[in-house]
């Protein structure tokens, strides 16, 4: 079991959009929050804000420049100083996107190509130990093939399933090609952590599928036999057997760390046309609780902020006190949790929008602002981590 680890971010997502006028644009958010101008100082406010780990992810739209060809410029320059500092780097491979040559995630290609980066990528940083190959996939799909936002923008059930296969097939064989060149390596698997509550007892059928579809990407990715209408969902949508089984068979699960993301934007209440609201009612706890049940392996929390909940630093610091209490509650009934993270460092730009709305419309979710000071925020989250130090350095002997 790793030590627990106090993280934070660098949000890093670059999914291709659509415009108004038709033409299609990649939003870059390390571009969008200055990161590539003013990396070595986020990495000095992680030191500064004394946290263990950062999330973070090269541009893999920008350093896989085509089949075995690789633009390590940059990312030999931001490694460096995190070794240099003594950070933990939990490496985020694929986020929300991939190289234009690739296309997208419906391309059937898209996951030998991206084990052959992961595979160069570990081999040129041996010491990394942790890594995230694809963060959230079950988003990176819905986002992307289900709700027509991102990248292929398709809208159907079909390519939903086209993508989480490709995405589930591809954290495979990436988390392989780490093992070789890096036998020690783990895997924290950022996934979100959804919940779909029913508006009424005409809508229970909805919602029992929108929650057995919740789990789908990590049921491909850690080879869990999935419920028999829903294997009659994905082979009614284009999933062989001889690809059902390529998941079942393949055993990576053993190495990894189940990530868990929460917002308050995560429950949603449904109704029986399908159409829903956002509306947080269980929270943390209960909703990792169903998760750990179902795959029985260490819990990390992943992602947080109070992006739900405006702009007030009050509500930041009291989301953050009711994130981490649920935590310690969760590690207090036996749940073994290794790790918290705020995410992220700085303020991000158009989440508010998904990233659809390319505007530069800046949210107040960091630790820091854009100009690279601390928040209240921010504060908060080092008074949290040297309150809790002892405890977490020595597996929380207050609740022994």
């Amino acid at each position: 079991m790793p030590r627990f680890l106090f993280a934070t971010g660098i949000e890093c997502s670059y999914p291709v959009i659509g415009q108004r006028d038709g033409a299609s644009v990649r939003v870059d958010e390390m571009e969008k929050t200055g990161h590539y101008r003013r990396w070595k100082e986020d990495l000095s406010l992680v030191r500064a804000l004394e946290i263990d780990a950062l999330r973070y992810g090269p541009p893999y739209y920008r350093v896989h420049l085509g089949p075995g060809r690789y633009d390590w410029e940059f990312t030999d320059q931001v490694f460096a100083e995190i070794r240099r500092l003594g950070i933990t780097p939990i490496v985020d491979l694929c986020h929300f996107g991939v190289p234009d040559w690739l296309g997208n995630f419906q391309n059937p290609e898209f996951p030998y190509f991206f084990a052959e980066y992961a595979r160069a990528f570990a081999q040129r940083f041996p010491w990394v130990e942790f890594y995230t190959p694809v963060n959230e996939m079950y988003v990176t799909a819905k986002f992307s093939a289900h709700e027509g936002l991102w990248n292929e923008r398709l809208a159907s059930d079909r390519a939903f399933v086209t993508a989480v296969k490709h995405l589930a097939k591809a954290n495979i064989l990436a988390t392989e090609a780490i093992l070789e060149a890096q036998p020690s390596a783990r895997f924290i698997q950022s996934e979100s952590s959804e919940y779909f509550h029913p508006s009424g007892p005409d809508a229970m059928e909805v919602v029992r599928h929108l929650n057995e579809m919740r789990f789908l990407a990590l049921d491909l990715a850690y080879g869990t036999d999935v419920y028999g209408r829903m294997y009659e969902f994905l082979a009614d949508n284009g999933l062989t057997r001889d690809e059902y089984h390529f998941f079942l068979d393949r055993g990576v699960k053993a190495r990894c760390i189940m990530g868990n993301d929460y917002y308050a934007t995560n429950e949603h209440i449904v109704y029986p046309d399908g159409s829903t609201y956002i509306c947080e009612m269980f929270g943390y706890y209960v909703i990792t609780r169903q998760y750990y049940n179902r795959y029985r392996i260490p819990v990390m929390h992943t992602e947080t902020n109070n992006r739900d909940l405006g702009t007030g630093e009050k509500d930041a610091r009291i989301w953050l006190e009711k994130q981490w209490s649920n935590l310690v509650r969760l590690k207090a009934d036996g749940v073994p949790i290794i790790g918290f993270t705020w995410y992220s460092l700085i303020d991000q730009v158009d989440w508010d929008s998904s990233l659809e709305n390319n505007v530069g419309t800046v949210n107040h979710y960091g630790l820091c602002d854009l100009e690279r000071q601390i928040r209240p925020i921010g504060e908060a989250y080092r008074e949290l981590i040297r309150t809790w130090r002892f405890e977490v350095d020595n597996d929380f002997p207050c609740l022994k």
